[in-house]
């Protein structure tokens, strides 16, 4: 589900932007939703968190550690503080 919402351009800003959009086959609507994606992309830092834990947890795997292997070095280093 898409919503709507306002900004507040001014004239030769959005004449600039509807042109250049205009140019790449696409609308002003496309070319912000883009750049807001990209924006939230960027900062969005979970989703970078998420992405590290995926890569790593795919590395592991990849070298047949499974979790048991992971909790027993979790105890193993807890135990030797």
């Amino acid at each position: 589900m898409t919503t709507q919402m306002i900004i507040r351009l001014d004239d030769e800003l959005k004449e600039k932007v509807n042109k250049l959009a205009k140019a790449e086959g696409k609308n002003a609507s496309i070319v912000v939703r883009e750049l807001l994606e990209g924006y939230v992309k960027d900062r969005d830092i979970s989703a970078y968190i998420d992405d590290l834990w995926r890569r790593a947890g795919g590395r592991l795997k990849a070298k047949g550690v499974n979790p048991e292997d992971i909790a027993r070095a979790i105890r193993e280093a807890r135990a030797k503080k």
